[in-house]
């Protein structure tokens, strides 16, 4: 893999103090202004590495390596750096909280408007909660009290840990308010089979071309389970939809809307997180919230959650109900997307994925990619079903325009830049225009799911074939930076990349970059793994040692370890070896073959001086 997650990760952590720290203060806000969303993201260019990869560690300073202190340096020495970045993580929390002590979850500028000419958003819909602020305040949250936990152990004096354990509940008071606000976003959409959404849905399952008659049974039965789990759903919104589900003429969508659905019930919790305002969005899925907020349930159902005890009480029972919510969306969207329902090929297959609002897009399709994945691994799938989704990951990636160059007139391009527009029903709510959300996060979206992909193959075939697209794709985004010094490390220029494309801009957008950080640490992740175990090599290696132990026995039996001080020497380093290469056989076969030929050319090597002596005898 040609991505150097380590390398490049200093030189955005360079780039991104270098721009946010100025005379001593913590500067806020990039291409889009601020928002919860941005600053957190910006924040998460730093503390994301830094609370998940262990080289990157900065809340213990004295493990602190020293390439990363030098990254860090424009923030002070060892220990100013934690102190500094939780000054500017309570800056963040204290900032985004109301007046009240409600934890303020809007998204800002990133709300455009989908009629920009006519009419004004609104105050009202600016200060809109949306999903996308719930979970990466979830990540935030968890990664400040993991890093002010660490970094506690450090202080000796009071008043310093005191303030660290301040700190820590303003920041699990926002995570349990997030947690809430999930929970009061997730929906289950129940529609009729004649409606444009049940027959949207039937024609996407149905890759044979069966009547309406036949295939709506056939999906009902691969999602008897999902439906009777369901019951199961008793807090927050889509609770008590068992008789609604149980309807013949009746099929659903589970999942995440873009907001606070309306008419949700207010989550009943013992912790103070404030007034839990009404929502507006509408009770409908939408496949890139649905994405987001499964990403973060899974960080917050982690190991690393679990180990660090990151979670209360009253959270360890909110989360319990995000992880029922989680394994029945990840099941549901499986099922529809990759079950042999209605064909032999997946309806994931059939690019671009159909929304059952019927708009059509790529992006829809790398969005079910990345929900079948993690579903794929929870079931522990073959090789050949990953390699299926492998297939559709190179598609979207021809499609747009990663591998395939742009030509004259194409506009496939703009799935980058400017990006593709969802319209968030119900966001008018009264006060002005619906809102929009643009998604432009394209490529480091495919480029992380295609090295997570990369990292789940067992077949050392399919997994260079994923690292090849990742290299691909990487060169792209590498292409796309911010040109200047101070800004090397920061993205978007998609100008570089797409001359149709006349925007440029001068400003870093936390939104592009934070998503290529995370592609960095997926990197990382998937690089600390044991390398690949072929059987074949394992067998070949197994043979090749056999052989040196049997003739290293011989030597020994010849009276080898008579013939002085430097025979002796030789032949117990060859000992290590081979001990050496036995410890490692099943772990790295390639290595231990290395060990064993070595072995065995230096034995050649005394066999044939004996044969040179006989000879002269």
């Amino acid at each position: 893999m040609r991505v150097q997650p380590r390398q490049q990760l200093l030189e955005i952590w360079q780039a991104v103090v270098d721009y946010s720290f100025k005379d001593g203060q913590w500067h806020w806000g990039g291409r889009d202004g601020r928002n919860s969303i941005s600053d957190a993201e910006q924040l998460l260019c730093i503390l994301g590495p830094a609370t998940t990869i262990k080289p990157f560690t900065l809340d213990q300073p004295d493990r602190v390596e020293d390439d990363v202190l030098d990254a860090m340096k424009a923030l002070g020495g060892r220990l100013d750096i934690p102190i500094t970045l939780l000054k500017a993580v309570e800056e963040y929390l204290t900032t985004y909280t109301d007046p009240s002590g409600t934890p303020i979850f809007s998204a800002g500028n990133y709300f455009r408007s989908s009629d920009p000419d006519h009419e004004k958003i609104s105050d009202e819909q600016l200060a809109q909660p949306v999903v996308d602020s719930f979970a990466i305040s979830l990540s935030l949250s968890l990664a400040t009290i993991g890093f002010a936990r660490q970094f506690r152990s450090n202080l000796k004096r009071r008043s310093a840990r005191a303030d660290i354990d301040r700190l820590e509940a303003m920041a699990s008071k926002r995570l349990t308010a997030a947690m809430i606000g999930l929970l009061r976003s997730f929906t289950v959409d129940i529609f009729d089979v004649d409606s444009r959404e049940g027959r949207a849905l039937c024609r996407t399952v149905n890759q044979r071309g069966l009547s309406t008659r036949r295939i709506v049974p056939l999906i009902q039965e691969s999602l008897q389970e999902i439906r009777a789990s369901l019951r199961d759903v008793t807090m927050g919104s889509g609770a008590g939809l068992a008789e609604d589900l149980d309807h013949p003429d009746r099929l659903f969508e589970c999942g995440w809307s873009w907001g606070v659905v309306r008419d949700a019930p207010a989550i009943t919790t013992k912790e103070e997180v404030g007034e839990q305002a009404p929502g507006f969005a509408e009770p409908a899925p939408y496949i890139y919230f649905t994405s987001m907020a499964l990403d973060a349930i899974e960080t917050l159902v982690s190991a690393r959650t679990r180990q660090l005890g990151l979670l209360n009480e009253e959270q360890l029972r909110l989360a319990q109900g995000l992880q029922l919510r989680w394994d029945l969306t990840q099941s549901y969207w499986s099922t529809v997307s990759v079950a042999n329902i209605g064909g032999a090929r997946w309806p994931l297959e059939d690019i671009p994925w159909q929304r059952i609002t019927e708009n059509e897009s790529e992006y829809f399709s790398l969005h079910v990619s990345s929900i079948v994945v993690q579903d794929l691994v929870r079931k522990r799938a073959r090789d050949a079903d990953l390699d299926r989704v492998g297939l559709v990951l190179e598609e979207l990636a021809n499609r747009s325009r990663i591998t395939r160059r742009v030509f004259g007139g194409d506009k496939a391009y703009q799935v980058h830049a400017p990006g593709f527009p969802i319209e968030l029903g119900g966001s008018e709510a009264d006060t002005g225009p619906v809102l929009t959300w643009f998604l432009s996060d394209f490529a480091p979206l495919l480029l992380k799911r295609t090295i997570s992909l990369a990292g789940l193959l067992g077949d050392p075939n399919l997994r260079g074939r994923m690292l090849a697209l990742a290299d691909q794709i990487w060169a792209q985004l590498d292409s796309r930076r911010l040109p200047g010094e101070r800004r090397r490390g920061l993205w978007d220029q998609p100008r570089l990349v797409f001359e149709e494309y006349d925007v440029v801009y001068e400003t870093p957008s936390w939104y592009h970059t934070k998503r290529v950080v995370d592609c960095l640490v997926t990197a990382a992740q998937v690089l600390t793994e044991p390398p690949l175990r072929s059987t074949q090599l394992t067998e070949f290696a197994g043979d090749l040692l056999s052989e040196a132990d049997h003739l290293y026995d011989q030597e020994l039996l010849q009276g080898s370890p008579n013939g002085g001080q430097a025979m002796r020497t030789e032949l117990q380093e060859l000992q290590a070896r081979l001990k050496r290469a036995r410890s490692i056989l099943e772990e790295r076969p390639g290595t231990a073959a290395s060990l064993a030929s070595d072995v065995l050319l230096r034995l050649d090597r005394f066999a044939a001086a004996r044969s040179d002596l006989d000879g002269e005898s």
